[in-house]
């Protein structure tokens, strides 16, 4: 990769760069000073979202999951990113390990340990029969085909756009140029990146306000250090400095070695955990039985949208995993499309399920089930525990306290759940960065000034949010919201993807006539 640009008049967007930067200042400035009055109104626009729309967020996830089918068993599949005979540069389990680790890889090992949990005196797990059945089935469910078919097609709709037409705005609004022509270049184009910007944002920030505050408490357990807002700022802060500087120094090259170091250790713990807590049999079992659930129930719970409002189970539950995973979408498939470089469509779609779901189902099967597996056999209650406290991180070091080696499992976790926060951010820097300029030619990287900028942009709202004491509820609704108008521009960049390759297709069966 060469030198990072030069910070030079026309070059950088200011606007892309420093609207949304202001728009955080002030939502971070409300966060700290009317934490309480913030938060209420998060909760009322959760619902508003939630209830009102609710089916839009469903109708659009199951459409993405089709719509990946279709595209990897049509003629599209057969496109190569780049040139016809070109290879691929990584290795199948390097490109593996960098598409599962680039985006919610820590959000996955959080809650693989317990998610099962939350849904156990679920009213709809009630009337579909009992938690034994049906826990384990929704975990699976809300992480898997659906979730990744967002970042699957985005991705081979992006790297189309960069290594096939050779684009030089790494925007989404370039990858909306089929359809929208010369409006991409004006204020339509520059909505749709600002909306893909606040995306990114939303995502970076559930993220890290949800799961940071485990990575406290395993501190707290492992040395005794009392958690406060304070300690889970300071672990962000570290994580930033690292990330930034690993990305800064590294680039692709480091990304993938941390993100084998990550696999590495990730599957190191799940193996631990299967082998020697005591309960192989049971988790492999229903495990077995989860996945045959998901399989024969797919369409009727990716319809389900609780019209009479008897358990508002979707509403609380599966709209909002989809609207996690669709901001995310704004620097995932991005970072997947760059690195699939040499890969047919086909490979990448069928790839990125093998590895990404894969993995994904791996974890919650191994994590979740152990722990029901001691909840089922009264060895423990952690039903009635979570009950109780409403605290998912207490509960998940519970949890940890029943695996042998407490201390060793704890340290694996902790370490395991940093690397993959580097190499998700390696990746949302990498991507917001691009998006202040506006173009890069190939091999070209932004400057590290801005990638500065981007950085500490994307950590201020987190820290708001952990200040704020924002509950799980509150943390949602930022990337419900965001994902509102985000749908519509992934519809249509799915349209212009199509538009644009079929249009390849037949300048290629030309060139062979």
């Amino acid at each position: 990769m060469k030198n990072s640009l030069q910070i030079k008049n026309g070059s950088v967007d200011w606007m892309i760069t420093f609207l949304p930067f202001g728009v955080i200042v002030a939502l971070c400035v409300l966060f700290f000073l009317k934490p309480e009055q913030s938060n209420e109104i998060l909760g009322q626009i959760r619902f508003f979202f939630g209830d009102t729309f609710g089916t839009y967020y469903l109708i659009i996830g199951l459409g993405f999951f089709l719509i990946s089918l279709f595209i990897a068993l049509s003629k599209y599949g057969n496109i190569v990113l780049g040139g016809r005979e070109e290879k691929p540069k990584f290795s199948f389990f390097s490109w593996g390990a960098m598409m599962f680790t680039c985006g919610l890889a820590a959000d996955i090992l959080f809650y693989s340990f317990a998610e099962w949990v939350m849904y156990a005196d679920s009213p709809h797990i009630a009337e579909l029969g009992n938690f034994q059945d049906w826990a384990g089935v929704f975990p699976i469910y809300h992480w898997s085909f659906i979730p990744w078919s967002f970042y699957l097609v985005l991705a081979v709709s992006f790297g189309f756009m960069l290594h096939v037409r050779k684009r030089e705005r790494q925007k989404f609004s370039e990858a909306c140029r089929p359809i929208l022509g010369k409006y991409t270049d004006g204020i339509w184009g520059r909505i749709i990146d600002l909306l893909a910007v606040f995306a990114l944002l939303a995502g970076t920030a559930t993220t890290f306000s949800v799961a940071t505050p485990l990575m406290a408490s395993i501190i707290n357990e492992l040395l005794g250090i009392d958690i406060s807002r304070s300690l889970c700022t300071i672990i962000i802060l570290l994580l930033t400095c690292m990330c930034y500087t690993y990305a800064l120094l590294h680039g692709f090259k480091g990304i993938s070695i941390l993100a084998k170091v990550c696999i590495y250790m990730f599957f190191g713990l799940l193996l631990y955990v299967l082998l020697f807590g005591g309960r192989t049999g049971y988790i492999i079992d229903t495990g077995v039985e989860s996945l045959g659930r998901v399989v024969q129930n797919f369409i009727e719970m990716s319809t389900y949208t609780d019209p009479l409002r008897t358990t508002n189970f979707p509403q609380d539950w599966t709209i909002y995993y989809w609207a996690y995973w669709m901001v995310w979408c704004v620097a995932a498939p991005f970072f997947i499309g760059s690195i699939s470089r040499g890969r047919t469509i086909r490979q990448i779609i069928f790839g990125g399920y093998l590895f990404g779901v894969g993995s994904t189902i791996i974890s919650f099967v191994v994590l979740g089930n152990y722990s029901m597996g001691l909840q089922v056999t009264g060895m423990a209650d952690f039903i009635s525990l979570y009950q109780q406290t409403g605290d998912l991180y207490g509960l998940i070091i519970s949890i940890i306290d029943t695996i042998p080696c407490v201390p060793f499992v704890l340290i694996l976790v902790v370490l395991t759940m940093i690397a993959f926060y580097a190499t998700s951010f390696d990746s949302i820097a990498l991507t917001a960065s691009c998006y202040s300029y506006r173009k890069l030619n190939k091999g070209e990287s932004p400057h590290k000034l801005i990638q500065l900028l981007w950085c500490v942009l994307l950590i201020l709202l987190p820290i708001a949010l952990v200040f704020a004491d924002s509950s799980m509820s509150n943390l949602q609704t930022v990337s419900i919201v965001a994902a509102f108008p985000l749908g519509i521009v992934m519809v249509l960049i799915i349209v212009s993807f199509l538009k644009d390759a079929g249009r390849y297709l037949e300048e290629e069966k030309d060139r062979n006539l």
